[in-house]
């Protein structure tokens, strides 16, 4: 009797088991085909690419001249009306009236505006003038502004970021500036990073701190709340005011996902009427308060929000 009694124990929690899966809803799926970010793939230093040197004189702003009287007027040239540039790559970018690409620099800040490129860095990148910018057709220019650089002249800023050009743009068009050292991006007409996303609708990357964490569509972050609830089905506790601050993350497909643990990755209807993605069951979010793909300053906020494992786990949460 011991032993009967004890499989049929077994039996049960087993079905108990299944059907809490089966409530969530965990399936499996093909991961989608591995994707590559747009940008330099070799680039060494924080203003020049890999394995190529600025010769004197090349630093004209384009790239293109020799002659050092060239490149001196090339670094001061004006930038007249900006324009927006449609680019089969990084979507909506900043030219000048020339039609070369405009650039921002990781390193510098832009609350308040600072620039943190001078001497080589500046011939490389060439500050772009403020003294007569306007703004085109597409650019707010409530987001024109200007920063007194080291040297005491005027430098362009654009939501706050100081404007570069590039030496090695030869021709109107070029983005050769883009992702160099990991810290150059073309400009956007907000002042944010140009770019036309190809990553899945959810993958992984990794951070320096955090490890690998989960990131949406745009690259960024993904939080779990705490007092969410996942099993025997998901539930999130965040409504109202709160979504403002952290957006329920939309469906995706299984297949549009790269290095997500499949268990458990599924969709459920808030509510509100308004499907939300899970990992693991657990309801997930983007946090508002990240301006840029690879801010995480939602981690930890209140106790309660914490980026996302690809197991769904919450990374650095305290344990129960």
């Amino acid at each position: 009797m011991k032993t009967s009694w004890r499989s049929a124990s077994l039996v049960a929690s087993a079905a108990a088991v299944l059907a809490l899966t089966t409530a969530c809803g965990q399936e499996s799926g093909t991961p989608s085909a591995s994707s590559q970010n747009v940008g330099a793939t070799a680039a060494a230093g924080d203003y020049s690419t890999a394995g190529t040197g600025l010769g004197a004189g090349a630093g004209n702003g384009y790239g293109s001249d020799s002659n050092g009287e060239a490149a001196e007027a090339g670094e001061s040239a004006s930038a007249g009306k900006l324009a927006v540039s449609a680019n089969p790559e990084l979507g909506e970018l900043v030219t000048d009236s020339a039609g070369m690409t405009l650039y921002r620099f990781d390193e510098d800040t832009a609350e308040p505006p600072k620039s943190n490129c001078d001497g080589d860095c500046a011939t490389a990148w060439p500050p772009v003038p403020a003294d007569d910018a306007s703004a085109g057709k597409g650019i707010d220019k409530a987001l024109l502004g200007e920063v007194t650089r080291a040297d005491g002249s005027k430098q362009l800023t654009i939501g706050g970021w100081p404007a570069y050009r590039y030496a090695k743009d030869a021709a109107a068009g070029d983005i050769n500036g883009q992702n160099v050292g990991g810290k150059w991006f073309a400009l956007a007409p907000d002042g944010k990073k140009a770019t036309l996303s190809d990553l899945p609708g959810l993958s992984t990357r990794k951070d320096p701190k955090l490890g690998e964490i989960v990131v949406d569509k745009n690259g960024m972050t993904v939080y779990r709340f705490l007092k969410d609830e996942a099993w025997p089905e998901p539930v999130s506790n965040c409504t109202g005011a709160c979504l403002e601050k952290w957006p329920a993350v939309a469906p995706v497909a299984n297949n549009d996902t790269e290095g997500i643990q499949k268990k458990g990755l599924m969709s459920f209807t808030r509510p509100d009427g308004v499907k939300q993605q899970t990992v693991n069951c657990w309801p997930i979010y983007t946090f508002a308060g990240d301006k840029e793909p690879g801010d995480t300053n939602g981690q930890g906020v209140g106790g309660t929000w914490y980026v996302v494992a690809p197991d769904g786990k919450p990374v650095g949460a305290p344990k129960e």
